[in-house]
């Protein structure tokens, strides 16, 4: 079994409630019909009926739930709610009514209410778009400051990571985090290492020193990351600064940081800047013939993931399941 059946097998154990608001595009219809039938989600559609049913006309009798914002009886309780997250930004109750309108921001207050456990957008949106609403209203997990991402990168090497299994964070979104930030992102990213591949994660903070053989502001970031991280998971196993070498080959590791649980068997890696991981990812997948899921966006208090505007119907099918998995905790 692969890793995506696995995590399709992972969504099925626990459904969890995933809304779509670009419910009237007929990719997203179509990929709403499919993950019904395989009982991966409890998919919301979010546009008005005729519109989602001239996509598909049989959609609700596959369990799928439509719903029309402008017709919705808790349209005034999310506006009210959004008001009052957002009055201090000077948000008035009649902005909050018309904002709370738009697809996205309404999915967002549904999960935020309870009515749904995560988001899947960005198939006609963009990813400024589709992340706003969700930093507004679902905001970052507790102890966590940024929202961050990560590719599961599965290798035809079995030999590195979990059986060929990796995770490489932050690999799209912030370009050059802060100590705490990447603190914040290994964190996450450990946290979804774990959920979506049932591996025990191994974090290494990767630089272009190991344990001080250079000296340098950069090399200052890693290790204060590190050291946060150890102070906000103490369990977690995480070891840095570390070259990407001395992270990934056991004789090396055991050479540059002897006695380490991570240093040559890392299975989580962390870079320390966007160049870098958004370098690193496309390398390993070009180079090596990887296969990259991702990006899976992390660091939210609920999960929302973003596609591409060229994804497929297959695409809204796995990062549907992927989110499902997310919200399980």
């Amino acid at each position: 079994m692969g890793l995506m059946d696995e995590i399709k097998s992972k969504a099925r154990a626990d459904l969890k409630r995933i809304v779509l608001p670009e419910g009237t595009e007929e990719r997203t219809v179509q990929a709403a019909a499919i993950i019904a039938k395989e009982g991966l989600a409890k998919v919301i559609l979010i546009g008005g009926p005729d519109e989602v049913k001239k996509q598909s006309p049989d959609i609700e009798s596959l369990g799928v739930t439509i719903l029309d914002p402008a017709t919705s009886d808790k349209l005034n309780d999310y506006a009210d709610t959004f008001y009052q997250l957002r009055k201090h930004k000077g948000v008035t109750p009649e902005t909050a009514l018309k904002t709370v309108l738009d697809p996205l921001y309404y999915a967002c207050m549904m999960i935020k209410k309870g009515d749904a456990d995560g988001m899947v957008a960005g198939a006609i949106n963009t990813t400024a778009n589709t992340l706003r609403p969700a930093l507004q209203i679902i905001k970052t997990a507790p102890g966590i400051s940024v929202v961050s991402s990560c590719f599961i990168m599965i290798l035809k090497n079995a030999d590195y990571g979990h059986n060929g299994v990796m995770v490489f964070g932050d690999c799209a979104v912030n370009p050059n985090p802060t100590a705490e930030e990447l603190a914040g992102i290994a964190v996450s990213t450990a946290k979804t290492a774990a959920q979506l591949t049932g591996m025990e994660p191994k974090v290494a903070m990767l630089s272009f020193s190991t344990k001080g053989s250079a000296k340098h502001e950069l090399v200052d970031k890693v290790q204060q990351a590190t050291e946060l991280v150890k102070q906000m998971k103490p369990d977690l196993m995480v070891d840095g600064e570390l070259q990407a070498d001395a992270a990934l080959v056991a004789s090396v590791g055991q050479l540059k940081s002897p006695g380490s649980p991570v240093a040559g068997n890392a299975n989580v890696l962390i870079f320390p800047d966007l160049q870098a991981g958004n370098i690193g990812y496309k390398l390993v997948q070009r180079l090596a013939g990887a296969e990259a899921i991702g990006p899976i966006c992390q660091g939210l208090a609920a999960p929302v993931n973003d596609l591409s505007r060229g994804c497929s119907v297959d695409d809204i099918v796995s990062v549907v399941a992927i989110t499902a998995v997310q919200a399980q905790g």
